[in-house]
C-alpha cells in the first residue's frame, strides 16, 4: 500500500495524518482525562477509519452524484430552451 493513501485509499498528506493524530491526542486529554501517545492515536484512527471510512466515503459519492443530477437536469433544461417557435 502506497503510504500516502489510507486504508480506504484515500490520499493522506504526512501533515494531514499528523494532525488528525493531534486531534485525538488532543481529544483524550481533554475530554476523558487520558494520555495517548502517537501508537495509541494511530490505533484508534485506523479503527475508525476501517469503520467508518467506507461509509463516509460511499455517502460523499452519493452525494457527488445527486449535485451531479441536479447539475444535467439544469444543463438540459436550458438547452431546450434554445429552440425556436
Amino acid at each position: 500500500m502506497d503510504k500516502r493513501y489510507g486504508r480506504i485509499g484515500i490520499p493522506l498528506t504526512d501533515e494531514e495524518k499528523r494532525q488528525i493524530l493531534d486531534e485525538i491526542i488532543y481529544y483524550f486529554e481533554t475530554e476523558r482525562d487520558e494520555k495517548l501517545g502517537i501508537i495509541g492515536s494511530e490505533k484508534i484512527f485506523d479503527f475508525f477509519l476501517d469503520s467508518l471510512g467506507s461509509i463516509i466515503y460511499n455517502r460523499a459519492l452519493d452525494d457527488a452524484k445527486r449535485w451531479y443530477d441536479l447539475r444535467m437536469q439544469d444543463i438540459e433544461a436550458d438547452f431546450y430552451s434554445l429552440y425556436k417557435d
